[in-house]
């Protein structure tokens, strides 16, 4: 067996050419401020490229790079400028912050309505009670791409590894709600495997390279790599590739999540611009 390839860059595609319909549709500008602080190399990269995307679907953007020293403080104030600034709609803090900043203090400082993230606490609260407004986008990203390719859920088994506010809890909420029987492993899980093995739905998530290998896959099972991890010989992800020999589906690393998550993002922002102004958001955001 051969695993089918998922391909997140060609889904990823439709998507934002879907997002750029609906915003001209939509007949409103819609707009996205990131803020970046530091100078990470990935995480100016990352930026880059969601403007670049946001550009390409018709949404404008406001491009925040503040120095690695800037005080907390100084950030704050700048997300209370955006948060009160009614054309702004959607808000993005890039991570990681500098170490001298209190990181989920920032994050909760975002107003719920315009946290395309997904990350502040009460639109964490609103996917736990099963009436999400904003998710994550590479959760959602990643129930796009089992939806593109008919993987049932249903009264399946999911196995979630890892339990990160980002990917790990989300996805998982969003698997029970589609009536799935997840069960959610992490570093101090006993015998991985066992459980792996009896996964219809795999999704690995705990930025550990190759931690998944053939013999805890089940024959046929969907495999979600969300893995980035970067080594000498470049992005490798969660999963070791010798997986695809057993599984039925499998995510590449890259083009699988990753083109995923933007087209996600942009998705997200639409979203907030149509609950802000209209009071309701896309169906499944």
């Amino acid at each position: 067996m051969t695993a089918i390839r998922m391909d997140g860059r060609a889904l990823a595609a439709k998507l934002r050419a879907e997002v750029a319909d609906d915003v001209r549709a939509f007949g409103e500008p819609v707009c996205l401020a990131t803020i970046l602080v530091g100078d990470d190399p990935a995480s100016h990269v990352y930026v880059g490229k969601k403007h670049e995307a946001s550009h390409e679907a018709g949404i404008e953007s406001r491009d925040h790079r503040l120095p690695g020293d800037t005080s907390e403080s100084d950030v704050l104030d700048l997300v209370a400028q955006l948060n009160a600034d009614e054309e702004v709609d959607g808000i993005l803090v890039q991570l990681p912050l500098p170490d001298h900043m209190d990181e989920p203090m920032v994050l909760r400082a975002v107003d719920p309505a315009k946290d395309v993230d997904g990350f502040h606490p009460l639109n964490a609260g609103r996917l736990f009670l099963g009436e999400p407004l904003h998710v994550p986008a590479t959760p959602l990203g990643i129930m796009a791409l089992l939806a593109e390719y008919d993987v049932e859920l249903e009264g399946r088994r999911a196995v979630v590894i890892g339990r990160s506010e980002i990917v790990g809890k989300p996805v998982a909420m969003l698997l029970l709600a589609k009536h799935a029987t997840v069960t959610i492993c992490h570093s101090r899980t006993r015998d991985l495997a066992e459980h792996t093995r009896a996964a219809d739905v795999l999704v690995a998530a705990a930025g550990r390279p190759g931690l998944v290998t053939p013999d805890m896959v089940k024959s046929g099972a969907a495999v979600v790599d969300v893995g980035v991890n970067r080594t000498k010989s470049g992005l490798v992800g969660d999963v070791d590739p010798a997986v695809a020999e057993v599984a039925g589906l499998l995510s590449p690393v890259p083009g699988g999540v990753g083109p995923m998550t933007i087209a996600m993002l942009l998705r997200n922002t639409l979203s907030a611009a149509r609950y802000r102004r209209l009071g309701v958001a896309l169906p499944g955001s």
